[in-house]
């Protein structure tokens, strides 16, 4: 199988190093090689985070270069935007329409884009876009976004729900579980 290559992108906080570790669980499990790679920026105070998951026959670097994704899963509307370049020109950009201020908006040097998700859209990228907060806030906690967007990404997978919950069993602390099934199937069934 030829490699595919799957980015997560976010700001942190927002539990985007769970979900690239829920992934690499979930695909080592169905036999393929899996590497996965975090580069921190600033996530400590809400700056950018991004992870690559790579999965294959067999995956020789954790890096994706530009224009190799094959997905891109974003928590927030300006990640989206700011990572697209890496997205291949079939790929998907599954994304969470939430906006979260970045610092030169939050100290007024800067404002928000306006309709950032209709921007991309009308580059003519297949955007799968949901609002997660809303989704993860009806599962129970606003700190399930992750994994209504890993629900979401189910999507394009030929896996049973039972592969990704077992990831999820897993990769969650067992207090949280059933929350975040919930949250889960919120996402894949939204």
């Amino acid at each position: 199988m030829k490699t595919k290559n799957i980015m997560i992108v976010g700001v942190g906080g927002q539990g985007t190093l769970v979900a690239s570790k829920l992934l690499g669980h979930l695909l080592m499990g169905q036999g393929y090689d899996v590497k996965v790679s975090e580069v921190h920026g600033m996530s400590q105070r809400g700056g950018s985070v991004v992870t690559y998951v790579r999965y294959g026959d067999k995956v020789y670097s954790p890096v994706i270069d530009k224009g190799q994704a094959d997905f891109i899963v974003s928590f927030e509307a300006l990640e989206a935007a700011r990572w697209l370049p890496f997205l291949k020109k079939d790929g998907v950009l599954v994304t969470n329409t939430q906006e979260i201020d970045p610092m030169p908006v939050v100290t007024g040097a800067a404002a928000y884009p306006e309709d950032v998700i209709g921007k991309i859209k009308a580059l003519g990228v297949k955007v799968d876009a949901l609002d997660c907060l809303a989704l993860a806030e009806e599962a129970g906690s606003a700190r399930a976004i992750n994994i209504v967007l890993m629900g979401r990404l189910s999507h394009y997978f030929d896996l049973p729900d039972e592969a990704w919950m077992a990831s999820l069993e897993a990769n969650v602390p067992a207090r949280f579980i059933e929350l975040n099934k919930k949250a889960f199937m919120l996402g894949k069934n939204a």
